[in-house]
């Protein structure tokens, strides 16, 4: 499908992407072990979660705007180094403050490998190929963000939390020594003056106010008048970000990307897409683990399903797109999405594992179909000289996916557990499982009602394609 030297730079990508996502959720299993050898509480603890996930997204436009300036490779490179660096640090047990400051590090090289990733891929592969080798790139993504669970449990039955970390070593140094040699050397079109500083603070400021008043709204409700405040707060920094970037001379992030409606709409599909898919990884453990009364490793092995289709499919989707209509094959993809979406609707305590399975491998699968036209469409809308702010956006809008689908999720799962009982409920109650599979469908029908608007946005987006590109 490539050529010798073109894989070896896609594979140096992937490796990092993987891991870099991985890292996001590989660490919640851990999260147990970690409070029990630090003594620490589970509160404490989760913040290792959150401040990889804030810093990520808050720093992403910056470093894609530094890839345009500086040069992709480099600060991919860097960034390989920070991450690798990061990862070490982390696996040390020394408490809690150093291992908050060990995934700042980890954060900030990821951010700087997951921003310009995308760009490079386009750099590296002509047009024609450029939608397989997203494919490749989208099969790592997914791969990490689903798979973290599965690995970090094999990984803590036998060693302790520690290698979930250092197992990032040695990859990420062969995967910097790969990249060395085979990533493409670019020059970049200005230097680190020309960065928006301002613009990258007020854009950082407001996803840590989103952060807030999500975590805020998850714990105690998004009517108490913090959370609103948060919200209240993230908007006035958006709006200020907006105002600077239309101002300043040189902006973090060029506006008129999104006048190409292509690019927007392909943006909001994506993040839709990556919300919706969180419920997944969200309600399934509940369902297989506490509803279904299944171990924690077999509850791992059936979530696989869905990985091991996205693994499958993602190819697959990549070879069509570089022969076909990359928007006729991204809209029968959310079409297969929305069909089996159908199928969480109807899992209950006697539903066969093998179809519970099935719908996993299809949903994985359709999502693998989808991502890698997607991304293509993405970068196929912006001029080269800003592909690592296209790929950083693009990166973002998967990260606040993740974020929405995982508050979304639990949030409207225990609003509906907690009307049907009659007070506030934050977990599973183990005397009501009725309860549980009642708030999980209403769940999924929040996840359907998802696909259904990416649905109708992507075929929209098909109808009206000839005036969509500007």
């Amino acid at each position: 499908m490539f050529s010798k030297e073109k894989f070896p730079g896609l594979l140096a990508l992937g490796i990092f992407t993987f891991m870099s996502t991985l890292d996001g959720s590989i660490v919640n299993i851990a999260l147990p072990s970690m409070a029990r050898e630090m003594h620490l509480e589970m509160s404490q603890v989760t913040w290792s979660v959150t401040i990889y996930l804030v810093v990520i997204s808050g720093l992403i436009l910056l470093f894609g705007r530094l890839g345009d300036l500086l040069g992709k490779t480099k600060i991919f490179s860097i960034g390989s180094i920070v991450f690798t660096l990061g990862s070490l640090l982390a696996g040390i047990n020394l408490g809690l403050h150093f291992l908050l400051f060990s995934r700042i590090i980890q954060a900030i090289g990821a951010s700087m490998t997951m921003s310009n990733s995308f760009g490079i891929t386009s750099q590296l592969f002509p047009p024609a190929l450029r939608a397989r080798a997203m494919s490749i790139m989208s099969m790592f993504v997914s791969l990490g963000a689903i798979a973290g669970p599965a690995i970090g449990g094999f990984i803590l039955q036998f060693a302790s939390w520690s290698y979930i970390f250092w197992i990032n070593v040695p990859l990420g140094i062969v995967a910097y020594l790969i990249g060395r040699k085979a990533l493409p050397k670019d020059e970049g079109i200005g230097r680190f003056k020309d960065a928006d500083l301002l613009g990258a603070t007020q854009m950082f400021l407001t996803i840590v106010a989103f952060f807030i008043a999500m975590s805020l709204g998850q714990a105690q409700g998004f009517s108490h008048l913090p959370v609103l405040i948060s919200f209240v707060a993230m908007i006035i920094l958006f709006i200020w970000f907006i105002h600077t970037e239309r101002t300043v001379d040189k902006p973090l992030l060029n506006l008129n990307i999104f006048r190409s409606k292509l690019f927007s709409m392909s943006v909001i599909t994506s993040m839709t897409m990556f919300t919706a898919g969180s419920f997944v990884n969200i309600l399934m453990p509940f369902y297989l683990q506490d509803y279904r009364g299944s171990a924690a490793g077999f509850a791992g092995m059936v979530m696989m399903a869905y990985p091991v289709g996205m693994f499958i499919f993602s190819p697959i989707a990549g070879v069509l797109s570089d022969k076909f209509d990359k928007e006729i094959i991204t809209f029968i993809a959310i079409t297969g999405v929305l069909v089996v979406q159908l199928g969480y609707l109807i899992f209950g305590q006697t539903t066969a594992i093998a179809f519970v399975m099935l719908v996993l491998f299809l949903h994985g699968g359709s999502v693998g179909f989808f991502q890698s036209p997607n991304n293509a469409l993405v970068m196929s809308t912006v001029e080269s000289r800003y592909l690592g702010i296209a790929g950083s956006v693009n990166a973002l809008a998967r990260n606040l996916g993740f974020v929405l689908g995982t508050t979304l999720s639990t949030t409207v799962l225990f609003v509906a557990m907690s009307s049907l009982v009659g007070h506030r409920v934050s977990g599973y109650i183990t005397s009501r499982p009725d309860i549980f599979l009642t708030g999980m469908h209403h769940a999924f029908y929040v996840g359907l009602a998802l696909v259904i608007f990416a649905w109708c946005l992507s075929g929209y987006r098909l109808v009206t394609r000839k005036k969509a590109v500007d």
